[in-house]
């Protein structure tokens, strides 16, 4: 049997420690679940683990949250293969077509981080003024908006209260112009609904529930697989 040069006597105890931090770092790179959701790397709940820049909220109840630049929405659903998750539309103020987050001008994504909106959400504009006629939006008479409307109202929906506001719209999202914002304003769309992978042909009734999806982008530490 060969005897270890000296070189390799003096390098083992170094190699033996690299290999322990090594597996140490991977063990440690993926988050813990929250709850019962698996939350994939780069997608990070804590500072020792995942992708800071890819940062989420677990909650003391074991709930995911997505914070904007300017408002918090619950996670919905996390696809680690197709790297997109769900978050929930901001709800209805009570009794009206307005919705929560209007306080708040809407979800406004930060461009310098690695989500964005993807081209799979119709986004719906609902109780918006005149002045949306004059945009490159789907307001006319067809619009899925007033399907999305008439079924809430005959569903005791609380989208029903849109019926009182005519002026709605609808749009694909995922252009330079929504990549990264869906507004809500007094002087535009007071409310809005998102769905992904909409088939609009469908009764109301068989829509998926709201959800708007984001995708990251591949994260330059991430391993093979999600490591």
């Amino acid at each position: 049997m060969a005897v270890p040069s000296d070189s390799f006597r003096r390098l083992f105890p170094a190699l033996l420690l690299l290999l322990a931090f090594s597996g140490n770092a991977l063990s440690a790179r993926q988050c813990a679940d929250c709850g019962s959701t698996s939350v994939p790397y780069p997608l990070s709940t804590a500072p020792d683990c995942g992708d800071p820049r890819y940062k989420i909220r677990c909650n003391s109840t074991g709930n995911l949250f997505f914070d904007t630049l300017n408002n918090t929405y619950a996670i919905s659903s996390i696809d680690p293969d197709s790297k997109r998750l769900t978050i929930e539309p901001a709800p209805f103020l009570p009794h009206t077509c307005v919705t929560e987050d209007i306080s708040t001008g809407g979800i406004l994504l930060n461009s310098s981080l690695p989500f964005n909106i993807t081209g799979s959400n119709t986004i719906l504009y609902l109780n918006c003024t005149d002045a949306l006629f004059n945009s490159p939006l789907n307001c006319s008479s067809d619009s899925a908006c007033h399907a999305y409307i008439n079924g809430s109202l005959n569903a005791g929906n609380p989208a029903g209260a849109c019926s009182k506001e005519p002026v709605c719209c609808s749009f694909k999202a995922g252009g330079s112009t929504t990549a990264h914002r869906i507004r809500v304003r007094t002087s535009g769309c007071r409310a809005y609904r998102a769905f992904v992978n909409l088939n609009e042909s469908l009764p109301v009734g068989q829509w998926p529930a709201p959800a708007l999806e984001l995708e990251w982008a591949s994260s330059a530490a991430e391993p093979p697989n999600g490591g």
